[in-house]
């Protein structure tokens, strides 16, 4: 009785939150519930990957607040405007609402349930995706997690058959690999490969971006290039982050050699940096990590390369009119605010003006802008 009931809420959860009427605390319960079942946990992402988000207009913020650091300018976004909700198109809004509360109906009146004593089924695509607004969780078929970032993709042989466990990633995503001393995990990314055993680390690989990085949290990684044979590989350790630069006349192959940091290991086959990590921070207060706990954080970044996380982050496309706008830089962070709340908060710090048609943002200087 009691595995029926818990059954029951955690499906009653599921279908509060995919059609948006869940509240913070239900949220919260929907979470750890599902981090003690994998196999929900599995049945609520494919769920979720068929909704999607729309944006809810906000109140704006005042023009006439300016400071240096958007987090500040935040605090009275927040004070002002619900925190923003998550909508499907209308078309499809209804359906899947109703075929989820009949899910919790047919859970309530049948009995029916998942044991939850058996482990996580086998996924069986091979791939997974989190589109530009979104992002993921999933388990793999050895029990390791991966989270993805929006507009990221992962394939991946099915069932992990064979000597390896290997994965193929375009994006972004943060792994937690459950240890297999005779089976390596190898991600396979932008010309190198990132060589584990048991460890936690994030894997930035866009390929609109000029770097390629990874952070290790916890482990050991071996980082080695593809495009040329022989290469002596980088190792890391906890609380490092390796910086590749992409060579331009390479295309998105990238090649290694140190740019100042540890240049003692030094080779001539490509650029890359080690940088160190504060120790004192948690997997939550990192920069290169806050993705995977819902926060966009930016430190320094030029509005160009912010513009690429926010297209990213908000499904958008943004559009400069004004060149000398995109130098602009911007310290702070994103979390429940919407496209609009993130773009007067923007503005706010800076000289910049923008108008929103639908999904699409154009950006130029204050005098050749108007909003509609």
């Amino acid at each position: 009785m009691q595995e029926n009931s818990a059954n029951n809420k955690i499906w009653f959860l599921m279908s509060r939150s995919l059609s948006g009427e869940a509240t913070i605390e239900e949220e919260e319960t929907l979470q750890q519930m599902l981090l003690q079942d994998a196999v929900m946990q599995q049945q609520y992402d494919l769920l979720k990957r068929m909704w999607h988000k729309e944006e809810q207009p906000v109140t704006a913020l005042s023009d006439k607040e300016s400071t240096e650091d958007i987090s500040h300018i935040l605090k009275k976004a927040k004070a002002q405007t619900a925190a923003p909700v998550v909508y499907m198109p209308s078309k499809y809004r209804n359906a899947w609402r109703v075929a989820a509360v009949a899910a919790v109906i047919i859970l309530c009146v049948g009995g029916w349930y998942i044991n939850s004593r058996q482990t996580a089924a086998v996924i069986d695509t091979e791939q997974l995706e989190a589109q530009n607004g979104s992002r993921t969780r999933t388990i793999l078929p050895d029990g390791s997690n991966v989270w993805l970032n929006a507009g990221s993709h992962i394939s991946f042989h099915k069932n992990f058959t064979g000597a390896t466990r290997e994965v193929t990633l375009e994006g972004e995503a943060y792994f937690d690999v459950v240890k297999q001393p005779n089976r390596p995990f190898i991600v396979h990314v932008s010309g190198y490969d990132i060589k584990v055993l048991g460890t936690a680390f994030n894997v930035k690989s866009y390929h609109t971006d000029t770097t390629i990085e990874t952070t290790l949290l916890r482990g050991l990684v071996q980082v080695t290039s593809r495009s040329i044979p022989g290469q002596t590989p980088i190792f890391l350790h906890p609380n490092e982050k390796l910086i590749v630069h992409k060579a331009p006349d390479a295309g998105n192959a990238a090649t290694l050699k140190p740019d100042g940091a540890k240049a003692s290991a030094a080779n001539s086959l490509g650029l890359y940096t080690i940088q160190q990590l504060d120790t004192a921070q948690t997997a939550e207060e990192k920069i290169e990590t806050a993705w995977v706990y819902n926060r966009l954080e930016f430190k320094g970044d030029s509005f160009y390369e912010l513009s690429k996380k926010l297209e990213r982050w908000y499904n958008v496309t943004i559009v400069f009119d004004d060149e000398a706008v995109q130098k602009l830089n911007f310290y702070g962070s994103f979390e429940t605010e919407t496209i609009q709340q993130a773009f007067e908060a923007l503005k706010a710090a800076s000289n910049f003006n923008y108008s929103i048609t639908d999904h699409e943002i154009h950006v130029g200087n204050a005098g050749k802008i108007k909003r509609q």
